[in-house]
């Protein structure tokens, strides 16, 4: 398996010929992802097996918790392991696919940080599509009720303020009479 950072730090900077010389590995890159990416490509590197047994493989491979696979993407992201980044991605977008942006959220622990008028902004619609531009009118539509509940809440807390006092109760009020 051919690593373009490895050979890099090797070629140009002539490290990982001994302890004292060691690569230096991205920081991204922590000793269970290398674990993992050592048996990735230990495997891959062996000649003579199948492509079959490359994919039996590589679909084993991928099956693991949805935190390490983020952090092994990375990993290979980080070592310019394409091979592995684009296996890794595959399994996460095959993971998210179909999903809604809550179920997106609880999959990777991502707080929502969005709010309703921001949830509902117009997306882009580059190559004209008619899914896309009916989603948009419907968020126009919900943007607008949106608009429109929180016309009517500020309507209502301007109500809710409203002094009902007579004049002389008030000034009664403001000169501390117990009136």
């Amino acid at each position: 398996m051919f690593c373009p950072m490895i050979c890099r730090e090797i070629m140009k900077n002539g490290t990982g010929s001994s302890k004292n010389h060691a690569i230096v590995l991205p920081e991204r890159v922590n000793p269970a992802s290398l674990s993992l990416i050592l048996d990735y490509c230990r495997f891959h590197q062996v000649p003579g097996r199948s492509n079959k047994e490359r994919k039996s493989f590589d679909e084993k491979f991928v099956r693991i918790d949805t935190e390490k696979l983020c952090k092994l993407a990375s990993a290979a992201l980080g070592l310019q392991l394409r091979p592995l980044v684009d296996l890794t991605c595959g399994a996460l977008a095959r993971i998210i696919g179909g999903k809604t942006p809550d179920e997106v959220r609880d999959i990777f622990h991502l707080p929502d940080d969005l709010t309703e008028e921001e949830k509902l902004e117009p997306l882009k619609n580059l190559n004209d599509d008619p899914t896309i531009r009916l989603l948009n009118r419907l968020y126009a539509k919900k943007r607008k009720e949106l608009q429109e509940r929180q016309k009517l809440k500020d309507v209502q807390t301007q109500e809710e303020q409203k002094d009902e006092r007579s004049l002389d109760e008030l000034l009664c009020f403001i000169n501390g009479d117990g009136g």
